[in-house]
């Protein structure tokens, strides 16, 4: 069997930018190696011996001439295509090693594994380290291996992949004599095994042990000994076939899928590796979400209470007053002039058409007595039809009827306040309170309405109107009328058609029509209240949203520390075959880890305060499916979004440079 070309380099230079001048490390280097061949590449520091080596093993590209590795001209080849076939063909074993200090012997081994099989393997790592003598360390992490065991770590990781080619930097630069010899030994009989293996050394005896030495200065090749012949086996076929496993298999939706699983695994355990860094950074997102959660929570329970507040004022609702009069340029109460009138009610009814209801009320205080009880409340005398306009039918006991009304009945429905303060929470139904002196009995309970702001809703005794009027607060009219419109879409034609007819009924003077009267459109109140408590709560959504940012940032320094701590782990990956999608989706994983961990935790604290705070304070609380995961959803993004810079920074690093790097 012939012997088989399988690197040709020719006129091949380098040249380096040391700030204003430019050093040339490979001034026009020419050569062939055979495949099966054991190269030894000799010279003095400064001399190019390991720039060449990092264009033979696709680290470093060429400023200039041609290199074809394989019958493939490497220039022609994109960064990812590069890293495949440096996967496939190449394996490095470095001076420092470069073992991940984090990662067991096995795992280090299996490292390559990672971006050709897609996952680490044990099986196949434990027997390529038996075969190097340390199958009984497998489990060990290289700060418990001396330095001639993590350089046989070293070595078994670049067989891993079976690569056509051993490149090895100083293997024995860092080893005492007995390790040294080792070592020699291991590559002399992987040689002997059909690999091609290049070595760069200082020392005399080690390149001896080669078949073929070379010897550089400045640059350029001084000379070039063949001291054995190389032996003949490796076949043209041979070699197509090693050469179709460099081919890249386009990737699938499952493979990116098995990816990013793994890249999850191996972001979890860099996380887990540095606690108090990970704390720190899911620290500002922890903090912002359950900022979010807190304040969504908060908002939607204040909506929550205010649409229940203004269910209490019923649905397409006007609210007829007196109003105010100029007369020769003084303001008079309206009173005297516009009073409302149990008729003014009847005729709102009976005359305009989209009016549904009207209910006419009185009010005034009170003193309520129960047995040795004394409170001072509001009287509200209203008509039958109040507990349907405004959602007070009471849950205990009834509301009174038309005819109580029409037989000014002594018959009350206190509020909730009542019956605290009075009844001391008893059952009130039934009980007989004197009101200003005046003998009522109580026959039920109105809803809860809470406080508006102004007083509390519950603090009241509801009457019929006709009994308010004429049996306790002595008023020959009403101090306003509720009108209830059938359509919402016909509460404006309503509004105009009521003033009219006031105006008309009264006979007001155009000169004094003007504030004659007051309606208030309970709709418009009620869609300023719902406004205003809908942008309460988009205001403190912004507010927690700003801590989520804040937060992000703080993943995105966390995040760029840790792509500059570990630029030499990235060019050690990117030399055993790592592409720019494996790195960016590595440090994109790490990221949104940090988001999603951090927001998972935020959930839990912003729940937790805002349990705190409605039990402590009284506040009404909401936490909803939604808002959880809004929250949810915001820190993973910003996990990612905040993450792109640093991972894409990372993928971009020059493996050379980035090996290099101290």
């Amino acid at each position: 069997m012939s012997i088989i070309t399988m690197i040709t380099l020719k006129d091949v230079k380098k040249t380096y930018r040391m700030g204003d001048s430019e050093i040339g490390a490979l001034r026009g280097v020419s050569l062939a190696m055979e495949a099966g061949d054991f190269v030894a590449i000799m010279g003095p520091s400064g001399s190019g011996k390991s720039t060449l080596m990092h264009v033979i093993g696709l680290l470093d590209a060429p400023d200039a001439g041609s290199y074809v590795l394989d019958g493939k001209e490497v220039s022609r080849l994109s960064q990812d295509e590069l890293a495949v076939l440096r996967r496939d063909a190449v394996g490095f074993i470095f001076q420092q090693f470069n073992l991940l200090p984090r990662m067991s012997a096995w795992e280090n081994v299996s490292l390559p594994l990672l971006y050709s099989s897609r996952r680490l393997d044990f099986e196949k790592s434990k027997k390529v380290l038996d075969q190097v003598g340390l199958g009984d360390r497998a489990l060990h992490k290289p700060n418990e291996l001396s330095g001639g065991q993590q350089q046989r770590v070293a070595i078994a990781r670049s067989l891993i992949n079976h690569p056509r080619i051993i490149l090895a930097d100083e293997p024995t630069g860092n080893l005492d004599s007995v390790s040294e010899k080792e070592i020699i030994t291991i590559l002399k009989g992987l040689n002997e095994s059909g690999i091609t293996v290049v070595i760069v050394t200082h020392e005399e005896e080690i390149g001896r042990e080669a078949k073929r030495l070379i010897r550089m200065k400045d640059g350029t090749i001084q000379s070039d000994e063949r001291l054995r012949p190389v032996a003949s086996g490796s076949s043209k076929d041979g070699v197509e076939k090693k050469r179709e496993k460099t081919e890249p298999l386009p990737p699938t939706v499952v493979s990116r899928l098995s990816d990013l699983w793994e890249h999850c695994r191996q972001g979890f355990r860099m996380l887990a590796s540095n606690k108090v860094r990970t704390g720190l950074s899911m620290l500002g997102i922890l903090i912002g979400v359950a900022a979010v959660v807190a304040m969504l929570a908060l908002g939607r329970g204040a909506q929550t209470s205010i649409e229940k507040q203004l269910s209490s004022l019923g649905s397409n609702l006007l609210v007829l007053r007196p109003g105010a009069v100029t007369v020769g340029g003084v303001s008079l109460d309206a009173g005297s002039v516009t009073r409302l009138t149990l008729d003014d009610a009847a005729n709102i009814v009976n005359q305009i058409r989209s009016v549904q209801e009207a209910s006419p009320s009185v009010q005034g205080r009170g003193q309520v007595t129960y047995r040795d009880k004394n409170w001072s409340t509001q009287i509200l005398g209203a008509g039958s039809s109040y507990a349907r306009m405004r959602a007070a039918t009471p849950e205990v006991g009834r509301f009174f009827t038309e005819d109580d009304n029409n037989q000014r009945k002594r018959v009350a429905v206190v509020g909730l306040t009542i019956v605290r303060e009075v009844f001391g929470g008893q059952d009130p139904i039934g009980e007989m309170i004197k009101i200003n002196k005046v003998s009522f009995q109580v026959i039920g309970i109105a809803p809860e309405k809470g406080s508006n702001g102004f007083r509390d809703q519950d603090d009241v005794v509801i009457i019929p109107v006709l009994t308010a009027m004429h049996r306790l607060l002595g008023k020959d009219y009403v101090d306003y009328i509720d009108v209830q419109v059938a359509d919402g879409e016909d509460i404006a034609a309503a509004q105009k058609e009521t003033m009219d007819l006031m105006l008309r009924m009264h006979k007001v003077p155009p000169s004094q029509q003007q504030g004659a009267f007051q309606i208030r459109n309970m709709a418009d109140i009620q869609a300023a209240l719902s406004e205003s408590s809908r942008t309460m709560s988009l205001l403190l959504a912004c507010i927690a949203a700003i801590s989520l940012i804040v937060g992000g940032i703080g993943i995105m320094n966390i995040m760029l520390v840790s792509v500059t701590e570990r630029t030499r782990e990235i060019g050690l990956r990117k030399a055993v075959g790592a592409e720019r999608w494996d790195i960016l989706s590595q440090f994109l994983v790490e990221a949104t880890v940090v988001g999603v961990v951090g927001g998972l935790g935020g959930i839990v604290l912003g729940w937790s305060v805002t349990k705190l705070l409605s039990v402590l304070s009284g506040w009404a609380t909401s936490v909803s499916l939604g808002s959880v995961f809004l929250a949810f959803f915001f820190s993973a993004s910003i996990g990612i979004i905040f993450g792109i810079y640093p991972a894409r920074k990372a993928s971009l690093l020059n493996p050379i440079e980035a090996l290099r790097y101290e």
